[in-house]
């Protein structure tokens, strides 16, 4: 048990089993670590306490099991990203997802996702990814307006949703987790606060396309190419946005993009490709907006969303909007009902006992 708690921190700290023997300055070898994480020696209670401080965790966190499985992952990334950024992402889901389903089984609550009634839909086409899109509308009575909140609406769902600090090449992952013991997965989606709302919305949708399509037919790049299409359809519907725009058009003054953004709530360049995608303006229209008024469009994000300052805490950005909060709920729901102490749900929440006590007392 203390051998898997020990891996799955040093993962979390982005650290080689040399890079966490040089952070305890030789305290500690390299091949000592590696056989404490295999369980065939135990740390002295002085070696424990210099891990946990090189480590930055609690005494007790090693002696918590993390009785959690996962398959499928999926990471949207860039290509750049290392194998040592996986293993921290991977980390810090199976550290944020245990309370989670936690959680859920102390307050006896089943899990809500399940795949829309005929879904998994072949795509083959770009045609069927269009129509994939519509038919979700319909299964979800969305109608055709464009979704305020896509982070809330798949929560209600049933999806869990974590937004956190993650290394910058990484943008999104999806999975399934399980508790041990259970043969019951359960969806999360896995999503960078450091990207802007546009990104992370335009992010839930791809992964959302994930599940929902069926692409044995399809090539991994054809299949990203349906998965992006498909999450434009969904947050750009067609019907709504030829409404806004008409069916055709030769010119578009940059100005109608920024206000029109601002109701699909996704970013200016892929609203420019989704009216190209719907043949309302021409492949060639595309190209000189993005060569001239739209150059800067894929690189900085035109009036964006949410505020761009930053906090004081490293790559935590104040003012974030669409946030999930069922979690959080969740926390609030046990200690009203003192299913877990103060003291958990601090640690759970990510926040100090002040901090929590004086929410509990309407003082934040």
């Amino acid at each position: 048990m203390l051998g898997e708690r020990l891996k799955l921190a040093r993962k979390k700290s982005g650290l080689s089993l040399r890079g966490l023997a040089e952070r305890l300055q030789g305290q500690i070898s390299a091949q000592a670590i590696g056989k404490y994480e295999r369980d065939e020696m135990q740390p002295s209670s002085t070696v424990l306490m210099a891990l946990c401080q090189a480590l930055e965790v609690s005494p007790s966190y090693f002696l918590e099991a993390p009785e959690l499985s996962f398959a499928n992952v999926d990471f949207r990334k860039k290509a750049r990203t290392t194998l040592k950024e996986r293993s921290q992402v991977e980390a810090i889901l199976i550290e944020k997802v245990v309370p989670y389903l936690q959680l859920e089984k102390i307050l006896n609550l089943g899990t809500l996702w399940e795949l829309p009634e005929g879904f998994p839909l072949p795509v083959a086409s770009v045609q069927a990814a269009e129509k994939l899109a519509e038919q979700l509308r319909e299964r979800w009575q969305l109608g055709q307006e464009p979704i305020s909140n896509l982070t809330e609406l798949l929560e209600e769902k049933g999806l869990k949703i974590l937004l956190l600090d993650l290394p910058a090449n990484v943008h999104g992952l999806t999975c399934d987790v399980r508790l041990t013991h259970s043969d019951q997965s359960v969806p999360v989606i896995l999503i960078n606060q450091k990207d802007n709302l546009e990104r992370r919305r335009l992010t839930l949708a791809h992964e959302l396309a994930h599940r929902l399509m069926s692409t044995q037919a399809l090539s991994e790049k054809e299949e990203e190419r349906a998965a992006q299409r498909i999450a434009g359809a969904l947050l750009m519907p067609a019907a709504h946005l030829r409404h806004e725009m008409g069916p055709k058009r030769r010119f578009i003054n940059p100005q109608e993009i920024l206000m029109l953004k601002k109701i699909y709530r996704v970013s200016a360049a892929a609203l420019l490709v989704r009216l190209r995608d719907l043949e309302i303006i021409e492949e060639s229209t595309l190209s000189s907006l993005f060569q001239t008024k739209a150059r800067t469009w894929r690189g900085r994000e035109p009036e964006p969303l949410e505020p761009e300052e930053q906090t004081s805490e490293p790559g935590i950005r104040s003012g974030l909007q669409e946030m999930p909060l069922r979690f959080v709920r969740l926390c609030y729901h046990a200690l009203a009902e003192d299913l877990i102490s103060v003291t958990r749900a601090a640690e759970w929440l990510g926040v100090s006992l002040l901090e929590l006590k004086q929410a509990l007392r309407g003082q934040a």
